[in-house]
């Protein structure tokens, strides 16, 4: 078990855990997708986690999730796309602004087990936080 006395939170999204059934086609694909972002992945045992995202394999599978993840800009998203179609993923909305609101500008791919993977930059904002940092302090 990984023991942590500092979680950083509010940087990816708040927390998902996906069940999948073809564990090592996920593994690839988030690690792949989830460097372009800057959220690092971690292995757990039978687990990966990368912020508030957690996959483990497993049947019967989730099914169709959406997961919109916080891109920096519009660079990134579309480096998010390219990577997501490199490594697995399906085109389900290619890179472009979308008519949610000004500034919005997003990709949108299908992962490996069909659940659809958004990235996303809402225009020019200042962060208050890079993240939420939490500590452990009963050690």
């Amino acid at each position: 078990m990984v023991e942590l006395n500092q979680w950083h939170r509010g940087r990816l999204i708040d927390h998902i855990q996906l069940v999948v059934a073809d564990y090592e086609a996920c593994k690839r694909f988030y690690k792949a997708v989830l460097t372009v972002i800057g959220v690092p992945v971690v292995e757990g045992e039978g687990y990966f986690y990368a912020d508030e995202l957690f996959v483990s394999p497993g049947q019967p599978t989730t099914g169709r999730a959406h997961l919109a993840f916080q891109a920096a800009d519009r660079e990134t998203v579309e480096r998010f796309y390219e990577a997501a179609l490199a490594n697995g993923g399906r085109d389900n909305g290619a890179p472009g602004p979308r008519d949610y609101h000004p500034g919005y500008y997003a990709a949108f791919v299908l992962d490996p087990e069909g659940n659809n993977i958004e990235a996303v930059t809402h225009g020019p904002a200042k962060r208050s936080a890079p993240s939420v940092v939490l500590t452990d302090d009963s050690h």
